[in-house]
Formats: C-alpha cells, sequence, structure tokens
C-alpha cells in the first residue's frame, strides 16, 4: 500500500524529470475531478505543459478503471505534437497509442464513403464464402475417406454436400467476376496481420506511417486502424470524430467502448464552439434538388409523382426566396463564394417555409414527405445492390434522399429556438453541373448555440478535459456548451515576465467609420513602421481583415521585406518564406490561419502587432447568434453573469466581444515561446488602454483580458512606443550590434 509520502501513481505517465509545480497542481486537481467524474476547463498560457498534465492524470484514471483516453484537436500542428508527447510516454510506460484520421486521407483506392461501404461488405461476403468452402472441402475430404471405408451413409452425405459446394463455387465466381471488391481489404482479411499490430503498438505511429506500412503489404490501413483500436489506452484523432453524431458513434463503436467508458481531452478547446456549429450545419443545394426531381422523373414507381410535387414546390420556393431577397443592384456583385440573403421575417417564419407553404397544393406535405423518404431509402439499397453486384462502376448517390430528409428536418426545425434558417446564393463556375455564371441558391439550417451539440456528448462520457491558452471567461465557455458543474484551472504565463511587454498604444479607435480617414491610417502606418524598425526580428500584424492587411501592406514603409497573407493562398509556404527572412513584416486577418495553433520562435518573430479591435464581420448570421445568446442566457439570475454594468447584454458579450478578445489573446501567444525567448506585444487602438475605460466606457475592451494579462499591458502614446521597444529590447540584449536610432 503507498504511502503518503509517494509520488501519485499517474507520475508514471509524466516522460520527463520533474514536473512544474503548477502542473503538479493540474494533474492533482484533473485526476480528483476524473474520479469525480466531472469535466475541468484548463487555461494555460504557452509554456504551462497543459498536454502532459492533463494526459498523465488522465491515462492513470483510465487504466485503474479500464477506460480509453482520447486527445482530439482542431490544429494539425498539434497533433504532431501529441504524437510527440505519446511517443515520449510510452519510451517510460508502455500504453496502446492509436492516431487515427478519416477515411479521405487514408484510402489506397480513392473511393467515397458510400463506396467504400459497399465494397467493404462484397470482400466480406467473398471472404465468408471463401471460408465456407474452405470448411465444405474438409468435411467432403473426411466423408470421402468413409465412404472409401464403405460407408453407404458417408457416400449419401458426401454427394449432397458436394452439391452445396458446388453452389458456393458458383457464387465465389459470381462475386469475383461481376462484383466490385476491395483487394486491399480483403487481404486485411486473408492474411495474418498480428506483424502489423505488433509495429504498430511497439511505438506511437502517425497515419502516414500507417499508410506506408499498408501500401507496401497491400492492405488497408484504414480498416487496420478500426481494428486495432478496440480497448487501446490513447486514440489521437481530429474533433470531426467526438463533434459529428453520426462518425461519434461509429467511433465509439470502433473503441470498443459506451461513451461514459471515455475519458476526452480537447485541445485549443476555444475552437469547439465553432465546431460544433460546422458540425450542427444542414444545407442543401439547388442542384441537388435538381438531380433529385431528375432522378425522380426517371423513377417508374407512384410514389415519384408526390415526391415530385413536394420536391420541386420546395426547389421552386427556395428559387423566389432568393429573387425576391435581391436588392438593387446586390445580384450583380454575386461571386463563386457563397453569399448570405436575408429571409427573415419578424411577423412569420421565414420567407422560403412562407413560399413553399403557400405554393404547395396536394394531399398533403407531410403525408407525401413520408412516402418520398420511403421510396427514397429503397432507391438507395438499390444502388448499393447495383454497385456491390457489379453492375455500376461507381456507388451512386441518391439525391432524392438527401433532398427529401433536408426538406422534412428544414420544415420541422428551422422556426426552433437556436435555429438560423438561411439561403445563400453562388456564381456557378466553369466544368461545373451548371453553366458558367448562373447564379443558383442554397438552403441551411445553420445552428446558433453549440451546446445543441456539445451538451449530450460531455453528459455521456465519462468526463472530458478542455485546454486553450483562451478559455477564460469559465462561466461563458461552460454556458455556451452546456457544461455543468466544471472544475476550473487557469495559469498565466510561465516565462519570465522582464522577457516580454505588452503595450496598448493610444491610437485612434479603429471603428470602420474611421478606417477610411487618412489621419488615422497615416497614424496607424508610423506606429507599424516603428514596431518594424525597432524590432530585432520579424515582425507580425494582425488585421481586422485581409483588405485592412492589403491597406497597410501598401502603405507601410519598412526597410525590410513585406508578406501579404491573401485568403486561398498557402499560409504554410508564406510562413516558411517569412521566417527564412530577418527584420521583414508579415500582414495578415486576425481572422485567417496564422493567428492560432503556429509557432514563431526566436526571431521567426520577435514583435506581434494586433491592429484595431478585430471584431468579425457582423452579419445577419452573427445577429442571429446574438439574439439566440440573448434568449439563452440574458435572463439568468442565479449565477454570477456580470451583467449589471453591461450594456450590450448577452448576445454581444458572448456571441462578439469574448470569441474577438480570445482570438487577439491567441495572436499575442505568437510570441515569447519559451523561457529563453523574448518579444513585445502591442495592441493599437485606444479601447485597449485604461483610461478607455472611463472615457470609452461602452467601447472599451482592456476589461474583457483576464487580470493578469490587464496588469502586464503599459499604455504608451503612438509616438513613444519606438522609445518604448528601445528599451525593451536593449533590456533583454536584443540587438546585434548598434541598436536603431529614433
Amino acid at each position: 500500500m503507498a504511502s503518503a509520502s509517494d509520488p501519485p501513481e499517474y507520475l508514471r505517465f509524466f516522460p520527463y524529470d520533474e514536473p512544474y509545480d503548477h502542473q503538479t497542481e493540474a494533474m492533482g486537481t484533473i485526476y480528483d475531478a476524473l474520479d469525480e467524474r466531472r469535466n475541468v476547463l484548463f487555461e494555460g498560457a504557452t509554456g504551462t505543459g497543459k498536454t502532459l498534465a492533463a494526459l498523465a492524470p488522465a491515462l492513470e484514471y483510465a487504466r485503474e478503471t479500464n477506460k480509453t483516453v482520447v486527445i482530439t484537436t482542431n490544429v494539425h500542428q498539434q497533433m504532431r505534437q501529441f504524437v510527440r508527447e505519446a511517443a515520449a510516454i510510452t519510451d517510460q510506460e508502455p500504453i496502446r497509442a492509436v492516431v487515427f484520421q478519416g477515411k479521405a486521407s487514408m484510402c489506397h483506392i480513392d473511393v467515397g464513403y458510400e463506396e467504400c461501404q459497399a465494397l467493404r461488405d462484397t470482400t466480406r461476403e467473398l471472404v465468408d464464402a471463401e471460408e465456407n468452402r474452405a470448411e465444405l472441402e474438409s468435411q467432403q475430404r473426411a466423408l470421402l475417406e468413409e465412404s472409401q471405408d464403405g460407408s453407404a451413409e458417408a457416400a449419401d452425405a458426401r454427394g449432397a454436400l458436394m452439391d452445396e459446394l458446388d453452389s458456393v463455387e458458383d457464387e465465389i465466381e459470381q462475386i469475383r467476376t461481376e462484383q466490385n471488391v476491395c483487394d486491399n481489404y480483403y487481404r486485411n482479411l486473408t492474411v495474418d496481420t498480428d506483424e502489423f499490430y505488433g509495429w504498430l503498438f511497439d511505438d506511437v505511429r502517425t497515419p502516414e506511417d500507417v499508410y506506408g506500412y499498408a501500401e507496401r503489404e497491400g492492405l488497408c490501413g484504414y480498416e487496420l486502424l478500426k481494428e486495432g483500436m478496440d480497448g487501446v489506452d490513447l486514440v489521437v484523432c481530429n474533433y470531426h470524430h467526438l463533434l459529428d453524431p453520426m462518425i461519434r458513434e461509429q467511433f465509439f463503436r470502433w473503441l470498443g467502448r459506451d461513451p461514459e467508458d471515455v475519458i476526452a481531452v480537447f485541445d485549443e478547446a476555444h475552437n469547439v464552439e465553432d465546431a460544433a456549429r460546422d458540425h450542427a450545419r444542414r444545407t442543401l443545394t439547388e442542384t441537388t434538388l435538381d438531380q433529385a426531381v431528375e432522378e425522380l422523373e426517371t423513377t417508374d414507381d407512384p410514389r415519384s409523382d408526390g415526391a415530385l410535387n413536394v420536391l420541386d414546390t420546395f426547389r421552386r420556393a427556395l428559387t423566389d426566396a432568393y429573387q425576391e431577397a435581391f436588392s438593387f443592384g446586390e445580384r450583380e456583385g454575386v461571386e463563386e463564394n457563397w453569399y448570405d440573403l436575408s429571409i427573415d421575417n419578424e411577423d412569420a417564419r421565414d420567407e422560403l417555409t412562407l413560399n413553399f407553404l403557400q405554393s404547395y397544393s396536394g394531399p398533403g406535405f407531410r403525408e407525401e414527405l413520408d412516402r418520398t423518404l420511403d421510396l427514397a431509402r429503397e432507391l438507395d439499397q438499390s444502388y448499393e445492390e447495383a454497385y456491390k453486384n457489379g453492375e455500376t462502376t461507381t456507388r451512386q448517390e441518391c439525391q432524392t434522399l438527401q433532398a427529401a430528409s433536408f426538406v422534412e428536418d428544414w420544415l420541422d426545425e428551422s422556426a426552433a429556438e437556436g435555429q438560423y434558417p438561411v439561403v445563400s446564393v453562388r456564381r456557378a463556375e466553369e466544368g461545373g453541373p451548371r453553366e458558367a455564371g448562373e447564379i443558383y441558391g442554397r438552403a441551411e439550417l445553420y445552428t446558433c448555440i453549440p451546446s445543441s451539440v456539445t451538451e449530450e456528448l460531455f453528459a455521456d462520457m465519462h468526463a472530458s478535459v478542455l485546454m486553450s491558452a483562451t478559455l477564460r471567461p469559465f462561466d461563458v465557455t461552460e454556458d455556451v456548451l452546456g457544461l455543468e458543474d466544471p472544475a476550473t484551472l487557469a495559469y498565466g504565463p510561465q516565462f519570465p515576465e522582464e522577457r516580454r511587454r505588452t503595450y496598448a498604444v493610444d491610437g485612434p479607435a479603429l471603428f470602420a467609420s474611421k478606417r477610411d480617414d487618412m489621419e488615422v491610417q497615416s497614424t496607424v502606418a508610423g506606429v507599424l513602421e516603428d514596431a518594424a524598425r525597432f524590432t530585432p526580428g520579424n515582425t507580425l500584424a494582425f488585421f481586422p481583415s485581409y483588405s485592412e492587411a492589403e491597406r497597410y501592406h501598401q502603405r507601410v514603409d519598412t526597410d525590410g521585406a513585406t508578406y501579404l497573407d491573401r485568403p486561398g493562398t498557402s499560409a504554410a509556404d508564406l510562413r516558411e518564406a517569412f521566417t527564412d527572412d530577418d527584420g521583414s513584416v508579415l500582414f495578415t486577418s486576425l481572422w485567417g490561419t496564422l493567428a492560432e495553433g503556429v509557432s514563431f520562435d526566436g526571431d521567426d518573430a520577435r514583435t506581434v502587432v494586433v491592429v484595431g479591435v478585430p471584431y468579425p464581420h457582423l452579419d445577419d448570421r452573427m445577429d442571429a447568434v446574438q439574439e439566440a445568446y440573448d434568449a439563452a442566457f440574458g435572463d439568468d439570475d442565479d449565477s454570477q453573469r456580470r451583467r449589471d454594468d453591461d450594456e450590450d447584454g448577452a448576445g454581444w458579450r458572448y456571441g462578439v466581444e469574448i470569441p474577438t478578445v480570445r482570438k487577439t489573446r491567441q495572436a499575442l501567444g505568437r510570441v515569447v515561446r519559451s523561457p529563453e525567448d523574448f518579444g513585445a506585444r502591442i495592441l493599437l487602438d485606444k479601447r485597449y488602454t485604461e483610461r478607455s475605460g472611463v472615457e470609452m466606457r461602452d467601447y472599451s475592451v482592456r476589461g474583457t483580458f483576464p487580470p493578469e494579462e490587464r496588469r502586464e499591458m503599459v499604455d504608451v502614446d503612438p509616438g513613444k512606443l519606438k522609445f518604448a521597444l528601445l528599451n525593451f529590447y536593449q533590456d533583454v540584449d536584443g540587438y546585434d550590434g548598434e541598436p536603431p536610432r529614433p
């Protein structure tokens, strides 16, 4: 029996010499929370060691109670970090770990999900038939020996068995010559895979490792991983394996675990809110409706007339809805990206639903929808059988099933609280199913409150640890994700404070209405030029949008190179070119891919500047989110909401301001990545300053930052920033040679 002075058992999963004091504290709190089946909200700045502080107690508790730990992220770089941490753990305390990715990235023959499913079924039928043949052949040989010894009964039995064997031979021949099978999966089922699993669990293998092994051996690595996940200690995966309800059900089945036997660790958990919305959204394009109508017109079934009636009515209602929603000149501005149009109606259902209800005529759209869905499921089954039987070379998708399922959801849920019905349009491109330049529409059910996806998940699993550098305010995270009484942990920056500075520059408040002001632009450009000139290394500049980044990329004059991030370009290539340079400036959007999950170590970036308060584009969707949050959280007086002096209410705070400040904090965290590192963080807008809380009370955002981060903010006038940077970088010996002169 362990004594009170013995180290905790979970330290066997901590692969380094000794944890920091805060890690020791965090591990103890997390272990106790897991024992109490409580979720944990864990905020820790860069350098906190969050991953191991969460994994060590989770793995220990899981081993003691026969559970599986799943660690998940939506950031590719973090996935690689998890692999390194898991490999370090298993070097000290062996664990069975699997790094899992979706089928699309691991398939050796590049087929879709439905095709893969059909191929698996047919291949399994072939292997079952071959195993049956082998068993029958063994039986007939035994009966042959008995009949040769004079047993008439054995001879009769063998005759009947030979008929059965002939039938199985015909079945095998028919599958091999007429149906589609997967050779890779066939080998999975027919060769000894013990060597693969010995190799897999000898270390922590990446999906690329597994793919390479399977490719060499002619196996299907994806299916091997699925078969090998049963009862493992640790799985590393992407968010969608837990947040997508359909995938999650299969994922737990592959684990061989019920939800209550899973402990989940969510990294970069401030992203769970948006990711949950993405997984909850449902869409139906006009193209799919067109294809469903064409499918039904060629279907020889009496139910197709009613199906055509209801789906074609919805298609015309969609067309009418977006045609009527266009304002003067708006149609001409539609491009290749989806563009939202307002179909909201304060007095009744949305315009698409109203158009449908007014246009529909028939025995009843509910009845016709039910019959349409029955017909669609039969069509879908026939397509699968045709593919399995080799009648088609690809697995046809049933467009009627997709369309009817969505229409049913739309009519049932579009008016539900927390749902926002949207119609979007785009202009068709060359090479698609529609004529290039044609405008067509899409209906979408957008889920405003993520807890509709996450609350059930967190309630069903044993417990979860949600960790990020920017999770506070915890009560907001708790509300938005539907968490009940979580344990909370928060640790600020762990690196020496004297090696970082955070400046709040008392420059213009960059409201959208002020951004075209030439005097404002001149001030901002001057601050950026000073930041670049007095930084001994590279400078990162984040803006509210790509267009603002481009504006100042054109205006700012520096001695070093400048790099402009644009939507649709490779962020990885841009980052590599930028970090290979010295004394350069990178201009990008705070809402792009470089503001979080990307490290800029050492001279890669010494100074980071956030220009303005980069609120997202406040469109109808954001309005809907704010309204939903106001309705859900605006009248709760039983918890500490801090709304007494919050004139904007829960909608603005939950939906706009807090996510924006979290993104800003993530951007500031791109510099000072180790104890030896140093750097400056600049917030360029008077709304960040201390005096803005008095002079601009309704617009100040300083109070939304955590207290310890506010304490480090140094207010400075635009013209004084260069002196502040000079003094700081001299204090940390940041300059090679003579420093720049003001």
